[in-house]
């Protein structure tokens, strides 16, 4: 085949409306009664899932592999051109796209046979959720997709929980690269501190190296000028060397524990490189897998964004404690847009902590940030929730996405349909 028939296009934009197109489009053949139900294939899907896909289920190293298998892929494409172009591909029922079929059965077969043990519409929909508690998306998004059970509702719900992922992880990689830079500066002050001991240890080495020679010139001067005539001379030579090998004692002493300290100051500094250099992988990882997915809603975000399900949690009381205050009225309308009241403590900095305890009481649920509440406050705040046995629930950080996702578990949700106590 002709590698100039598929050049780097763009990423095709991903809209869901009210009454969305058909997103599949299998063959009406059916498959032989003696055989299995066949798996969709990833021409059959409506153009608008491509992006999703490619950039879901593989990584920029596949795609770049798979597109110099075809001739596609130059040294100097980025990602975003290599991502487009395999998008275009994925549409043709040619030799092409059924390479990229194949690379993704192939890349995510643990998941296919762990789905194929699916026979019904709710038994896939149980395990694409399943898989989402667990994390795993990419191969679960791929198997939940082609699964010859699967329908046209839940290709969708598969869809929009792939697109809020997308949020979750941009919020986590802020948090990892805002640790990056703290691991710098402590590497950085670690390997100042690393240079001064090893400065400071160089130049004990000298001084006693210095002071040893000193003290043995002396020696040798003091005894032939004094050769021993008796036993008082004896006697003085005796206690020349008798300080001499005190002070060479202390001297050896002092370079041990200069030592000592060397090894641990060494050991710390490779910790902490350790620790940065995991961190970077991480930050890595985590900046590769936000590209790709954001890369398959970034045309829908200019364009449409789709109704994301709210959380219905209508005649719950939400007291939230601690955050910024600039942020309390974005936290108000996340909280009632699902029908939640909102409370807010600020965490004693204007509002009492004496007050704390009336709010607790009026409050179903409780939430604080962990990264923006003393210590006080939080203490305060779990020790009136076991007192009045309410729930509370530490958020990872003050962000409304961190509240938005919290107002999502199922033991929030229940809590707005339990009758109140």
């Amino acid at each position: 085949m002709s590698t100039s028939t598929y050049p780097v296009l763009p990423p095709r934009p991903l809209i869901f409306v009210d009454a969305p197109p058909l997103l599949v489009r299998r063959d009406e053949t059916p498959a032989p009664a003696a055989g299995p139900a066949r798996r969709t294939k990833i021409w059959d899907f409506n153009t608008n899932l491509h992006c999703s896909i490619i950039g879901t289920c593989l990584s920029t190293g596949d795609v770049r592999h798979i597109l110099k298998k075809l001739g596609v892929a130059s040294p100097d494409s980025s990602d975003h051109e290599l991502h487009g172009a395999a998008v275009g591909i994925a549409g043709h029922h040619d030799k092409a796209a059924k390479l990229l079929n194949k690379a993704l059965d192939e890349r995510h077969r643990l998941a296919i046979n762990q789905f194929a043990k699916a026979h019904s519409e709710e038994e896939v929909r149980a395990a694409w959720r399943d898989a989402v508690r667990r994390g795993d998306i990419p191969g679960a998004y791929w198997a939940a997709l082609t699964h010859p059970n699967a329908t046209q509702t839940i290709i969708r719900e598969a869809f929009r929980e792939v697109h809020m992922l997308s949020h979750l992880v941009g919020a986590a990689n802020r948090a990892d690269i805002r640790r990056l830079h703290q691991l710098e500066t402590d590497n950085a002050d670690l390997q100042a501190r690393l240079d001064r001991q090893q400065l400071a240890v160089r130049e004990a080495v000298v001084s006693r190296d210095a002071t040893i020679r000193d003290l043995q010139q002396t020696l040798t001067k003091r005894i032939v000028a004094e050769p021993c005539a008796g036993e008082d001379d004896s006697s003085v030579l005796h206690k020349l060397v008798a300080d001499l090998e005190r002070r060479l004692a202390n001297e050896s002493r002092r370079g041990v524990v200069l030592g000592e300290r060397l090894t641990e100051t060494r050991a710390a500094l490779a910790a902490e490189r350790s620790a940065r250099t995991k961190a970077e992988r991480d930050c890595r990882a985590l900046q590769q897998e936000l590209d790709a997915i954001d890369a398959s809603v970034v045309a829908q975000c200019n364009q449409i964004t789709p109704a994301v399900e709210q959380p219905q949690l209508s005649g719950l009381t939400l007291l939230y404690v601690g955050g910024r205050p600039h942020q309390v009225a974005h936290l108000r309308a996340v909280a009632e847009h699902s029908g939640a009241r909102f409370l807010h403590h600020d965490g004693g900095i204007e509002h009492h902590l004496n007050l704390l305890a009336g709010l607790t009481s009026q409050a179903d649920l409780l939430v604080f940030p962990v990264d923006c509440i003393s210590h006080h406050a939080a203490l305060t705040a779990k020790q009136l929730c076991r007192q009045t046995s309410k729930r509370f629930i530490p958020l990872r950080s003050a962000s409304a996405t961190s509240l938005l996702a919290a107002l999502r578990r199922p033991e929030v949700i229940a809590l707005a349909v339990q009758p109140a106590a």
